[in-house]
């Protein structure tokens, strides 16, 4: 089980959406599957945070994008910040928020990336952590279809 920090802050580029987080883990992870990789520039990281442990502000800027038949993207509608990943197909799951939207990340680590398979190869990270591939994402969560598309 991770570790949990204390209270967090964070917000988009521009501060129209902003959230206040407790049981933030302090952990995070990094996806590098297709969709992630063109929402993000590059690698996807992120950190999770219970469904019932954050509160945004700014609604009226939240836009929502349904990136797969089980899943979801938020992103800022004035900045174009992306702001969380989340699993819609299961109750109270958490928000994979960005770890650059954190004010301050400090104190989390690195702990796994997924799709490692469809990582390029022009950069890596180091360090002892889980790597899945795409397949084993899959297999893992039981996904319909591959996000790596």
């Amino acid at each position: 089980m991770a570790s949990m920090t204390g209270e967090k802050w964070g917000g988009c580029l521009c501060g129209a959406v902003r959230f206040r987080a407790a049981q933030v883990k302090t952990e995070f992870g990094g996806c590098h599957c297709k969709m992630c990789q063109r929402w993000t520039g590059g690698p996807l990281l992120a950190a999770s945070v219970p469904a019932d442990a954050i509160e945004w502000s700014g609604a009226e800027a939240v836009g929502i994008y349904q990136s797969s038949d089980w899943a979801e993207r938020a992103f800022c509608t004035r900045c174009g910040s992306g702001l969380w990943y989340r699993v819609t197909t299961r109750p109270d799951t958490d928000y994979e928020v960005l770890l650059g939207l954190f004010d301050d990340p400090g104190g989390m680590r690195m702990t796994s990336e997924i799709f490692i398979d469809a990582k390029p190869g022009a950069y890596a990270f180091t360090g002892e952590h889980r790597r899945e591939t795409g397949a084993e994402v899959q297999a893992r969560y039981d996904l319909k279809r591959a996000e790596s598309t």
